[in-house]
């Protein structure tokens, strides 16, 4: 029954952990009357959207790519606002630029028409293929992100029914295989396989589902805001307090507390407790079904979750400076190595730290010179890795994985670098566990893989535990930044409206 809400006071709704997840869920539940408290343990919110400067260099610690900026509009309108008062997204020229290892590059982005050309200069039978692979991806689009990316997946008949779809889609293949089906060429089978990795995924692994990337990006195009992803944060941050969320940072969620099968609130770390009638979290979901509920809490079904996991690789991320430029060096490059199928599968499967590798290289000084004091570039390299179920000592490993990057890239694309670095540091799965208590260092929670996503994947709606919510990478639908901020607005449907009891 609804109850009389004129004079009552707006119920407490907590959200642990301030990544995109996070801010997106404590945004829709304002926008829907409760009074949001939002608390997490890093000194300025996103997560792993952290900012670092050093020495006038500044870098995005985490996420440098904006896809689906609708969903982040979304999240302004919600109180009458537009995005674009707040913070200012273009998109890189080109979107990526894909190097291989024979020195050959190609361009994707920012038209059809560019990278139909660029298709046709490489591998001239493949843009048919290249047509038929972005046909087949809006098929997948349409039904698992339009029409499902923001369905809560918690009912196993619900699940069922979505069955016919998955298989006509063919959701039993990995999107290496989806890939190939449609273009010939290996570097071009690469270039559009590797989003899977953006998530957290081996592109030969993961379900063909996530092949729906490719349609996302096309569609909506590769954005970034003037400032970094920080500012994003920034202007989301301004946001929730101009909307009343109090926000809390520097604090560490350390226990959510349950009554009679029902979550009152959290235990900080230092010692106070908070309580809420809603609580959600966007951490690490398997770390808080086996360390921060009461013994016996969880569902039998999310504890074997646990221990069924496959979590994605981690990472080791190199941030520099340069007292020098080059201007012919694209904002977004991926860096192949000579393997590929067998690099994915040391560090997936075998979790072996090999010698050779494939990196990430962003070069945000290429659309905003801000990030760097002029003359200068900034630059951060990011490398896939095992997690730290692999064993490796990264005090020993890291600095030997740096000298092999930093040679690599002096003798490629960077001349020069070896003389000019500066101001540099790294983050390794270690620091991935410290700074963001990710379960084995893994840089984005579950693999992508077909057992791990929607019934499969930990559910937004807590396994055992009354009014406990989850949002971000480890749920549905998934990693990467417009999987997480739907996460959120899975909770529309499953969180009560004001005024209507649980």
């Amino acid at each position: 029954m609804p109850r009389d809400t004129q004079f009552a006071p707006a119920p407490r709704a907590i959200v642990a952990g301030g990544g995109f997840g996070g801010i997106a869920a404590a945004l829709r539940l304002r926008a829907r009357g409760y009074a949001v408290r939002l608390i997490d343990r890093c000194p300025r919110l996103g997560g792993r959207a952290q900012v670092f400067e050093r020495e006038g260099f500044r870098h995005d610690a985490g996420p440098t790519v904006i896809t689906a900026p609708h969903l982040f509009a979304e999240l302004f309108a919600l109180f009458g606002k537009r995005i674009e008062d707040y913070v200012t997204l273009v998109q890189p020229d080109p979107w990526y630029r894909f190097r291989f290892h024979d020195g050959e590059t190609f361009d994707y982005g920012t038209t059809e028409a560019r990278t139909e050309a660029e298709i046709a200069r490489l591998a001239p039978d493949d843009v048919d293929g290249y047509r038929r692979l972005g046909a087949w991806s809006k098929k997948i689009y349409d039904v698992g992100f339009t029409g499902l990316s923001a369905a809560p997946f918690h009912s196993a008949g619900f699940m069922a029914r979505q069955i016919p779809d998955l298989i006509r889609l063919r959701a039993h293949e990995s999107v290496w295989d989806m890939v190939a089906r449609h273009v010939s060429d290996d570097r071009l089978r690469r270039a559009f396989s590797i989003q899977p990795l953006l998530v957290g995924g081996n592109p030969f692994d993961t379900t063909a589902i996530y092949g729906m990337i490719n349609h996302l990006e096309r569609r909506d195009g590769v954005w970034f805001p003037i400032g970094g992803t920080g500012a994003l944060v920034d202007a989301m941050h301004r946001l929730l307090e101009e909307e009343g969320v109090e926000v809390e940072l520097g604090t560490t969620v350390e226990r959510i507390t349950v009554e009679s099968g029902r979550a009152t609130g959290v235990d900080l770390d230092d010692g106070r407790h908070v309580a809420a009638e809603v609580v959600v979290s966007n951490m690490d979901p398997m770390r808080v079904y086996r360390e921060m509920l009461p013994e016996g809490a969880a569902s039998p079904v999310a504890r074997l979750r646990g221990r069924a996991a496959r979590l994605s690789m981690g990472l080791y991320v190199l941030y520099f400076g340069a007292r020098r430029q080059w201007p012919d060096v694209a904002h977004h490059t991926v860096w192949f190595g000579e393997r590929y199928r067998a690099l994915l599968s040391d560090i997936f499967h075998r979790r072996h730290l090999a010698d050779d590798f494939s990196l990430y290289v962003h070069r945000p000084t290429a659309t905003d010179p801000s990030f760097a004091p002029p003359g200068c570039d900034s630059f951060y390299v990011l490398c896939p890795v095992p997690n730290l179920a692999g064993g490796q000592d990264w005090a020993v490993e890291g600095p030997r994985l740096r000298d092999r990057i930093v040679a690599a890239l002096d003798a490629t694309m960077l001349p020069g670098l070896a003389a000019t670095i500066t101001a540099e540091f790294a983050m390794t799965p270690e620091d991935f566990r410290n700074d963001y208590l990710s379960v084995d260092g893994a840089g984005f929670s579950l693999s992508p893989v077909l057992s791990q996503s929607a019934w499969f994947r930990y559910h937004n709606r807590g396994e055992g535990v009354g009014g406990l919510y989850f949002v971000g990478a480890g749920t549905h639908p998934g990693a990467g930044l417009p999987g997480v901020v739907s996460s959120a607005k899975v909770l529309d449907s499953l969180v009560p409206a004001v005024g209507v009891a649980a």
